[in-house]
């Protein structure tokens, strides 16, 4: 049986993309997989389980395509590691062909905003008790932009595109999600700046300022790419 054979009977796995932006050459990173979350499938992916398969074959053997369409190449992706959250990613799109020029554009609509990886598993495990099927090894074909989503916990992490500032709506979310902020905290840093909310927490004696400090210089990286 042929690699491209395999390819196309492997199995996929639609993960929820959240694209705000893309840079201006249609670079673009964020997470194909997350370890131990169930997808609508009832299937569960361990941490560990592509690290065989990207050890073997690497960033530049996994394919990037438009929706497991094995004669529509797209782009091509420059990283793919395992982290604690799950499979991070960085790829991008190929200036000067059509179909990533249309995906591209769909892509800063928010008419696509989907991400699949295409695999064949080595070896798994059935949890009864749960109803799940556990994935330990998983062999990584491709990793695909498609239309829908399978799994609403993952997301792309870094979206930017020529320098523009994120929106409110992005950079609410970021101090909410990243920097541990309750929303009431984001809005007034978003109002009324950092130095109001120290003001706020000092007379307060919160004992983490310091930490909250520093997530917050890490900020500077949305407004200054």
């Amino acid at each position: 049986m042929t690699k491209l054979a395999n390819a196309l009977t492997c199995e996929r796995k639609l993960l929820d993309l959240v694209v705000e932006d893309v840079e201006a050459d249609g670079a673009f990173s964020g997470y194909a997989s997350l370890f131990g979350e169930a997808d609508l499938g009832r299937d569960v992916m361990e941490r560990g389980a592509f690290a065989t398969s990207l050890a073997r074959r690497g960033a530049a053997g996994v394919r990037m395509l438009f929706q497991h369409d094995p004669g529509q190449p797209i782009g091509a992706w420059h990283e793919i590691r395992e982290d604690r959250r799950g499979l991070f990613v960085r790829g991008q799109l190929t200036p000067g062909v059509a179909r990533a020029a249309e995906v591209l554009k769909l892509m800063r609509a928010g008419a696509l905003d989907g991400l699949s990886i295409g695999f064949k598993t080595v070896r798994a495990r059935k949890d009864v008790a749960g109803g799940l099927r556990r994935i330990l090894e998983a062999d990584l074909w491709e990793i695909s932009v498609v239309t829908f989503p399978m799994l609403p916990g993952a997301r792309v992490e870094s979206v930017k595109a020529e320098r523009q500032l994120p929106t409110t709506r992005q950079f609410e979310h970021w101090l909410t999600r990243d920097a541990g902020l309750t929303r009431g905290e984001a809005r007034a840093v978003i109002a009324k700046g950092f130095a109001a909310l120290r003001r706020a927490r000092d007379a307060a004696h919160h004992p983490d300022g310091a930490l909250l400090a520093e997530r917050l210089r890490a900020a500077t990286r949305l407004l200054n790419p």
